[in-house]
């Protein structure tokens, strides 16, 4: 849990808009191999639900607002996204949890890996037996990735 946190990236204040951009090695600690967003959620729907085993991820509000909780088996954390110029950090081993979701709600994804199911644990019970026998939690550091 150590490795979650807020990204703020550069927001440029224009007279009509605002404008943020995101540069991997500068704000993105790791080389974008996948981005995904999720949109049109119905009210009371919750997203995530799984694990991943190598896949970090920079998880943004783009519209909207939503929460994610973040459980490394041990402690469970809760964190707001309701800003486009902040990401959070998501490293692996770590399940997760998205709802509260308000309406036009959009979640763009940055990954470092490409998409492989055999990375997910969507099963809690697996997630928690892969916990307490050491198998997760201990990622290999961004930097030798």
């Amino acid at each position: 849990m150590q490795r979650v946190r807020y990204i703020e990236f550069s927001k440029f204040r224009e007279e009509r808009h605002n404008l943020s951009l995101l540069e991997e090695g500068m704000h993105i600690p790791f080389p974008i191999r996948r981005i995904f967003y999720i949109y049109d959620i119905p009210g009371g729907e919750t997203r995530g639900g799984h694990a991943n085993r190598a896949n970090t991820e920079v998880v943004i509000a783009l519209s909207g607002s939503f929460d994610i909780h973040l459980s490394d088996g041990r402690e469970t954390r809760s964190f707001t996204l309701n800003r486009s110029n902040i990401g959070l950090l998501v490293p692996p081993g770590l399940w997760v949890v998205m709802d509260n979701f308000t309406t036009g709600t959009v979640v763009l994804c940055l990954c470092s890996t490409p998409y492989d199911e055999k990375d997910y644990i969507r099963d809690l019970a697996t997630f928690q037996q892969e916990c307490a026998c050491g198998l997760l939690n201990n990622p290999t550091p961004l930097s030798s990735r």
